[in-house]
């Protein structure tokens, strides 16, 4: 390693015999502590620091695009560095040293207090310095970025910056990795003359085969964390990596091996070999891994479309279960869009985020509770306690929710058909929070959200006339997906909603070129074996098929799944039958896929179909698949009045 001394530019500024000899002197001293005879090299070190010594240096904030001038360094401020330690006959001492810096490093908590400590230092080892500037980067950086630019303009970060940037050749490999990393963190400009003699020297020993697995991974993450990497080194990095068999890769290094072919394989198939060893290697390490590394494990197989790894992804969708009180908002959010894309439904998954997210909600990034209510909206999971602690938190919250995280948190109640015990005081906030913002929405989230309103009977009567006015259905059209049968669906429902349910409507109505015959049934399709069986049962009931009609479209935009036509004394009547017609029979045949998942509670789309057929006229006989061996057994009795036997299963379905 190298070490970084503070001394004073007082050596040098005389003359350039006296800067010579007081350079010898330090040589000299430096070399009690090194164990090396370099004061050749030394002196050119030093020479080089002072023609550039007024220079002014710059450095760019990526993230905030500000120009920093780097000012002539102080007097009292100047870092100097000399040699490689690696073969240190004092090695021990330094080592000790080491720690010593480490432990009060990782005891400091401000920027302020690191420039304090280390001016108070004679000598540094460039690991130290590196240190040092991670620490920096732990404290000053979060979310949003650099949380206070002018750090950058310290004269003790600009000396130590001026060192590695010019003695990157004199590094240890963990010096100048380390440095690395942090001065990337700190959204310096990779194009600034001190990144790019860090990232050519890296490089360069990467060429030369310098590097051990851990500074592999090292150059890994901070060339991932650039905004362009360069495939071509990464690819280089994959190559030494697998000449270190991959048998005996770290959890740590298959995780950055993942990371790296999401950048050079995207879908994999020029690694795809690679992959499938990778693969096989990681399930036999999954008891192993952290929070953090199944959670990147999984979101690189969700983009390396690893659709045939079904073993892996099942071993970590299970042993994400144990981790889940531990992930982070990021890693969370990972996990659950994994279990979306690979249709993973593990239920103890289910109840150990029925546990940690009631418990957590006040802390969770807005974000990351939507995706918790997307995942269980996809997956069909009416969870009550997560369902309740999303509207209490809704209600202290909305006004500092963004719109799409407004709609991503009400939807799933309306789509699972649920309200919760603060109905009124969470949809009344919705109400106020659409009033002030209703402008912000864009057109097709807005219509989502009051669409899944009115599936649970909170009707948007103050906000219809929006929706059926010209210019909205206009942007409606203008905005990706554009107006889609979908879109042209949900506007049919809302009207026929105010028209059934609130009569007292006297706005605009939705013009007849916008509405759709027929609702379309993306999962609201019979289920095949139950519809089989209660056709089965009917037609050995009525003896012949024309005396009930299948999945018949009504002039009212739904589907009736059987409908069964009856005369004034209770007889049924053919099918097509037009005259005489006294009553109607809808029979729903209700499989599983109508309800929540693990549930008896109907989809909001189901229920608001069998609410408007009633008020349609229609008599609703719902058929559940627990219920259709009983049924069948009662239509199996023959016996004359058919409607008493529709009557019994209509009160007793009721």
């Amino acid at each position: 390693m190298a070490l970084i001394s503070r001394k004073s530019f007082q050596l040098f500024s005389s003359s350039t015999q006296a800067s010579r000899s007081a350079l010898m002197t330090l040589s000299k001293r430096l070399n009690l502590i090194s164990g090396q005879q370099k004061p050749q090299n030394c002196s050119s070190v030093a020479m080089r620091m002072l023609c550039v010594k007024d220079k002014p240096q710059y450095t760019v904030c990526r993230k905030k695009h500000v120009q920093l001038q780097m000012k002539p360094l102080s007097v009292n401020e100047t870092v100097h560095l000399y040699g490689d330690t690696r073969n240190c006959t004092k090695s021990n001492n330094v080592w000790m040293d080491e720690q010593l810096c480490f432990k009060k490093l990782d005891s400091l908590c401000t920027s302020k207090e690191i420039f304090y400590f280390l001016s108070s230092l004679e000598v540094m080892s460039d690991t130290v310095a590196s240190r040092a500037l991670q620490k920096i980067s732990e404290v000053e950086v979060d979310d949003n970025g650099l949380k206070n630019p002018e750090l950058l303009e310290n004269e003790v970060f600009r000396a130590l910056c001026f060192q590695f940037e010019f003695e990157s050749s004199n590094l240890s490999n963990t010096g100048l990795l380390t440095a690395l990393q942090a001065l990337i963190k700190l959204c310096i400009d990779p194009q600034s003359t001190l990144m790019t003699s860090l990232l050519s020297e890296s490089q360069e020993r990467l060429g030369r085969g310098q590097l051990s697995a851990e500074n592999l991974c090292a150059l890994a993450e901070s060339l991932l964390e650039l905004e362009s990497p360069s495939c071509a080194t990464l690819e280089q990095i994959v190559s030494h990596m697998q000449e270190r068999g991959i048998e005996r890769w770290s959890p740590r290094e298959i995780v950055m091996i993942y990371k790296i072919l999401q950048v050079t394989a995207r879908e994999g198939k020029q690694w795809q070999n690679l992959i499938n060893r990778l693969n096989s290697v990681t399930l036999h390490t999954v008891s192993q891994l952290s929070p953090n590394f199944a959670s990147e494990i999984l979101n690189s197989l969700v983009v390396l479309h690893q659709t045939q790894a079904v073993p892996l992804v099942t071993a970590l969708c299970k042993h994400s279960v144990k981790h889940v009180p531990y992930f982070t908002d990021h890693e969370l959010v990972n996990v659950l869009e994994a279990f979306l894309y690979f249709g993973q439904n593990v239920q103890i998954f289910t109840k150990a985020l029925e546990r940690h997210v009631p418990k957590s909600i006040r802390t969770m990034h807005p974000q990351t509770v939507s995706k918790v209510m997307h995942y269980c909206c996809k997956k069909m999971i009416l969870s009550k306690p997560i369902f309740d602690a999303v509207a209490e938190i809704f209600i202290s919250s909305a006004d500092r929710l963004t719109t799409d995280q407004i709609a991503a948190y009400i939807i799933p109640f309306g789509t699972l058909n649920y309200l919760p015990p603060n109905a009124a005081s969470l949809f009344g906030k919705l109400e106020a929070v659409l009033h002030t913002r209703l402008r912000h929405f864009q057109p097709h989230t807005l219509l989502n959200l009051l669409h899944s309103c009115a599936l649970i009977q909170r009707y948007p009567i103050n906000f219809l006339p929006k929706i059926f006015s010209p210019y909205f259905l206009q942007k409606l059209q203008a905005q990706t997906p554009g107006l889609k049968r979908v879109a042209m669906s949900q506007l049919t429902q809302l009207f026929l909603t105010v028209t059934l349910e609130c009569p007292f409507y006297e706005g605009p109505k939705l013009l007849s070129k916008y509405q759709v015959k027929a609702c379309p049934t993306p999962h609201n399709s019979p289920d095949v074996h139950l519809f089989k069986r209660v056709k089965t049962g009917l037609l050995y009931l009525l003896k012949k098929r024309i005396y009930f009609a299948s999945e018949v479209s009504t002039p009212y935009f739904y589907v009736v799944d059987i409908e069964i036509k009856l005369d004034e004394e209770g007889f049924v009547l053919p099918a097509a039958q037009l005259e005489e017609v006294h009553r109607r029979i809808a029979l729903c045949v209700d499989g599983q896929n109508r309800f929540c998942a693990h549930s008896h509670n109907l989809l909001g789309e189901e229920a608001i179909k069998q609410r408007h057929l009633q008020l349609l006229g229609y008599e609703v006989v719902q058929v559940k698949s627990k219920d259709s061996d009983l049924l069948l057994l009662w239509l199996r009795k023959q016996v004359n009045n058919y409607f008493a036997i529709l009557k019994t299963v209509i009160s007793i379905n009721s």
